[in-house]
């Protein structure tokens, strides 16, 4: 009976105190693990899955831009300056 309840405490301390820290410590590490990777996969390539230009950085007051879309205006969309017009009948 003696030896049930030493075994009792210790695993009751064992629980209570050393598997929370073992625990931080295992999460902790997988998740940096995790972040690391995260970030590797995504360091290498620019939006849309375009290459990063091997440029230096832009001087303090200038804007460099990475990506620009390109413009696929139709020629009736040019001209466009509001809707058509509809005549409004009050019904009673």
């Amino acid at each position: 009976m003696g030896k049930f309840l030493l075994f009792l405490l210790v695993f009751f301390f064992l629980v209570r105190y050393v598997v929370p820290l073992v625990l931080r410590f295992v999460v902790s590490r997988f998740l940096q693990k995790h972040a690391r990777r995260y970030g590797d996969a995504f360091s290498q390539q620019a939006p849309f899955g375009q290459p990063r230009p091997s440029s230096p950085p832009p001087a303090p007051g200038q804007v460099r831009v990475d990506y620009v879309p390109p413009k696929t205006a139709k020629a009736g969309e040019k001209d466009f300056k509001g809707g058509e017009y509809v005549d409004f009948e009050e019904l009673k």
